[in-house]
């Protein structure tokens, strides 16, 4: 009966953390392949293969590249918008910092705003989908100037990590998206 009843306890424990660790959805798959084709589309083709692949790569391997790094950013644009969707549903003060309206009122739609709170997540994490989308063009776009500006060598010696610095221009956009997100 002990054993039994060590066994349930323990399972109850390991369930909540296991749902807690999984990693991204198909969904977030899906949104991610939509932010890799609007990235392709905004920075051309070559630019694209040169951020998320090497100039020798082909096309599918950077898209892969891309939909993969964009499929853990979605995911974590959903975790933190359910987070931040559930502080705001338990704020006792919520109503009056949204001109008295309670948090199914603000978010939902129909007549019994049933469907607040995954509306409340959808809005949250397609903003930070946007937002991550719009800081990534714009460290593409500072990256292509300084290495006009630096020349390609002096450029590949400052950002390349790899044994032929091939990686350059990749490794200089992750990192001025990561800080610009900061």
């Amino acid at each position: 009966m002990k054993r039994f009843l060590i066994c349930a306890v323990l399972a109850a424990l390991v369930v909540p953390a296991a749902s807690f660790a999984t990693g991204p959805t198909g969904q977030d798959r899906e949104n991610a392949s939509r932010a890799c084709r609007a990235l392709r589309a905004e920075l051309g083709l070559v630019t694209f293969r040169q951020t998320y692949g090497t100039v020798q790569s082909n096309r599918m391997n950077a898209f892969g590249k891309c939909v993969s790094r964009w499929s853990r950013t979605e995911h974590q644009n959903r975790i933190s918008a359910r987070e931040a969707c559930s502080a705001e549903q338990a704020d006792p003060n919520f109503a009056a910092s949204h001109n008295g309206m309670s948090f199914d009122q603000f978010y939902g739609t129909g007549p019994k705003y049933r469907n607040a709170f995954g509306k409340c997540v959808s809005s949250k994490a397609k903003a930070a989908s946007e937002q991550a989308q719009q800081n990534t063009l714009n460290a593409a776009r500072q990256c292509k100037a300084e290495r006009s500006e630096l020349g390609p060598a002096e450029f590949r010696a400052k950002y390349g990590k790899n044994a032929n610095d091939r990686n350059a221009f990749g490794k200089c956009v992750s990192a001025l998206a990561k800080a610009q997100s900061s």
